[in-house]
């Protein structure tokens, strides 16, 4: 469908430690969860109420996989940029079941650390050499063989 959009922005706190884990290509896969709070005030009792939303992160990007590893923790405070995927699989009982999830994979991602010492923090799957995404390539042209000297 034209026009249509799969993009997905988070900030929220990590409620465990990273999980990396090696997939059978020899690849890193980093899984995170994530949780996001909002908080309101009752307009009956006055009461301050809180709901909290957890998500399933997952991280193919070899590069961000790297700073997963080496950086976040639990309570670690993060802004990502991924898109939604839902999988379908069959349990153990031979019942399908659904899965969503938030996929950070090529270079439509972007993991931003905040709060920590580092201001800037960003890390952008643009800054990620092309032979180290996950994704497919119709060519295996590395990105600095593209840029051309323009004087400015």
């Amino acid at each position: 469908m034209a026009g249509s959009l799969n993009k997905v922005l988070l900030i929220g706190r990590l409620g465990n430690d990273p999980e990396i884990k090696q997939m059978t290509n020899g690849k890193s896969v980093a899984r995170l969860s994530v949780a996001t709070s909002e908080t309101w005030k009752d307009k009956n009792s006055g009461e301050r109420k809180e709901k909290t939303e957890w998500h399933r992160i997952v991280i193919f990007n070899e590069g961000l996989v790297g700073v997963v590893q080496q950086y976040l923790k639990k309570g670690s405070q993060i802004y990502i940029e991924g898109q939604i995927q839902t999988t379908k699989y069959t349990d153990n009982n031979g019942q399908e079941k659904y899965s969503t999830q938030i996929v950070l994979q090529g270079y439509n991602s972007t993991l931003t650390m905040l709060g920590g010492s580092n201001s800037s923090g960003k890390i952008d799957d643009n800054n990620v050499n092309q032979d180290t995404s996950s994704l497919p390539s119709d060519d295996n042209v590395k990105i600095n063989e593209l840029d051309d000297e323009v004087p400015f």
